[in-house]
């Protein structure tokens, strides 16, 4: 049984993956024949395509904010060993050098997941900046949350994250932006 146009996209924006014209043509679930559904027209396959595509990119960003507002990640103690982390970081040559390294990892993941959104939005964004920024909004969230975890429940912090980025990374900026 075919389902509804509209139900069609869901599943097709559920699906995920990377289609082109072609592939969404031979795709084995005629649940997301998006060229039956656009008349074959190639030009509604791509908007097709292109929504699809940026609800993957601000999936991906949600599910890593979900994730990072979850345990084991929100655990009081994992705070003790943190701070015995820094500790080293600031006597020990070795311990620093972990440390850039780990940073370096954490900011380019930040940095691949940014990235994906603003080129899914088609925008142009201060990369840099928008990673220093969100590495300070999810660590301050964080320590918040280990010294006092009913001051906020991980879900709302989530959907902070979410908002915040939405607002760096919008095609139409707004607020007090002198860019």
């Amino acid at each position: 049984m075919r389902q509804d146009g509209r139900a069609r996209r869901q599943a097709a924006l559920e699906f995920g993956g990377s289609y082109g014209p072609r592939t969404v043509e031979s795709h084995d679930d005629p649940g997301v024949d998006l060229r039956a559904e656009h008349g074959g027209d190639p030009c509604d396959v791509l908007v097709a395509e292109d929504s699809a595509y940026r609800y993957r990119a601000h999936a991906r960003l949600r599910a890593y904010f979900n994730a990072f507002f979850s345990r084991p990640n929100l655990d009081p103690q994992v705070l003790t060993a943190w701070i015995v982390y820094w500790s080293l970081v600031q006597v020990s040559p070795e311990m620093r050098a972990v440390h850039v390294e780990e940073g370096r990892g954490y900011g380019e993941l930040l940095g691949r997941l940014l990235s994906d959104l603003a080129r899914a939005r088609r925008v142009q964004t201060d990369l840099k900046q928008a990673v220093v920024g969100l590495t300070c909004l999810l660590d301050g969230l964080w320590l918040k949350w280990c010294l006092d975890p009913e001051s906020y429940r991980p879900k709302d912090a989530a959907a902070l994250c979410e908002d915040w980025v939405d607002r760096m990374i919008d095609p139409q900026p707004k607020g007090f932006s002198t860019r």
